[in-house]
């Protein structure tokens, strides 16, 4: 355990998502200033900190009634535990996070889905940065392992903040509208807790450790709905990688959209296994010769890998009729 307010310790919490608000920020025109934005960062570290106390709460009273440490050891378990826990509760808090204060401006300002859904963003990375200084705070997770899963919150609750955004900058608020606040926010749990239990997959024997190679292709899918929802909001025309006209045609390009993810996906994976291996080294014995063949071996087969699924991808974008870009 580091000391409570150690400098580094809370730079490396913050400054990641900060950066990556800042680009999302840059790229919708017309955003909200940085002050509001930052403000939604603040709130959403402390519905970080609402959630982990509700958490802490929920556990405890799930003991009165069944052993729920017990039930957490085994993966269905932890599956439940990630849907009636973790989940619900995360998304419920990063949802009211952007409600009430969005409640409060949209009274004196138009806003626009692309304001709301960055909004959205804000909160979901002030949640990472509070969550990052839990997990360094006590040691739980390396810089680099919380670095590289700092969007994942964003792309967690992409689906319920376009749709937020949608509802409060529409003039006519229909009850349709409402539910599908709702299932998107179902969406979001489901998502949240699938990629949780994916991630815990490793710990178990064959052939449950298998699982945890569709967490990364899930997580780069879950990227791409983000990016399309971002495009969305700003009115832009969605990016269609399946548009065959025949059954055959789209169940081929389904199929290679599903092969794509998997090499793609896999490839982060492999580069990410390769910079957990490498990390505790000394710098200076990274140039060993067996050290520096390892690595441009490995870097080099993940990289063939992830290229021939960028490859894919652009195929089955300039395959597409111009009407779909």
């Amino acid at each position: 355990m580091v000391d409570l307010f150690d400098l580094s310790l809370v730079l490396w919490a913050v400054i990641p998502p900060l950066l990556l608000l800042g680009y999302y920020s840059c790229r919708i025109p017309f955003a909200p200033p940085p002050l509001r934005l930052l403000m939604f960062f603040l709130i959403g570290a402390l519905s970080g900190i609402l959630a982990l106390s509700l958490e802490w709460i929920f556990e405890i009273v799930a003991n009165w009634f069944v052993d729920w440490q017990q039930i957490r050891g085994w993966l269905p378990g932890i599956a439940l535990r990630q849907i009636l826990e973790v989940g619900s509760i995360e998304e419920s808090c990063k949802l009211a996070a952007v409600v009430v204060p969005t409640y409060y401006l949209q009274r004196r300002y138009q806003l626009l889905p692309s304001s709301v859904f960055l909004f959205t963003i804000a909160i979901a990375f002030g949640f990472t940065a509070e969550e990052n200084w839990v997990y360094l705070f006590y040691g739980t997770a390396s810089i680099i392992d919380r670095t590289i899963g700092t969007p994942v919150h964003a792309m967690f609750s992409a689906p319920w903040g376009y749709a937020l955004g949608i509802y409060i900058s529409s003039n006519t608020r229909l009850n349709r509208d409402k539910k599908f606040i709702v299932r998107a926010w179902l969406n979001s749990i489901i998502c949240h807790a699938l990629v949780n239990v994916l991630s815990s997959a490793w710990r178990y024997s064959l052939p449950l450790r298998f699982l945890s190679y569709g967490l990364f292709p899930f997580l780069l899918w879950m990227f791409w709905r983000l990016e399309q929802l971002l495009r969305k909001v700003q009115g832009k025309r969605s990016i269609t990688l399946i548009s065959g006209n025949t059954p055959q045609r789209r169940y081929w390009q389904s199929s290679l959209v599903l092969f794509a993810l998997v090499l793609g996906g896999n490839a982060i994976f492999g580069l990410f296994l390769l910079a957990r291996v490498l990390s505790p080294l000394n710098p200076s014995k990274l140039f060993d010769s067996d050290i520096l063949w390892f690595i441009l071996t490995r870097f080099s087969l993940n990289l063939f890998f992830g290229v021939l699924a960028w490859g894919i991808y652009r195929y089955l974008r300039h395959s597409a009729p111009p009407r779909y870009f």
